[in-house]
């Protein structure tokens, strides 16, 4: 068996997360890491999208450079 994450490996890990959590607080966790998730995902996004948005700038700023 090579590799960490063997299909047992994850049944314990889930089996041990639902003892301490308890079933009832499983959806409640679950909803806040997708949320987390999202949330990274979006402010990667927003970052991408700032230094598009910055080097945009920047060739405007040489294109008038240029022209004067």
């Amino acid at each position: 068996m090579e590799g960490l994450l063997q299909p047992v490996h994850l049944f314990f890990i889930l089996l041990i997360v639902l003892i301490l959590f308890g079933p009832g607080k499983l959806p409640e966790l679950g909803k806040g890491l997708g949320k987390g998730i999202k949330e990274f995902k979006d402010a990667m996004r927003g970052g991408l999208v700032g230094t598009y948005e910055k080097s945009d700038e920047e060739k405007k700023k040489s294109d008038e450079e240029k022209k004067a």
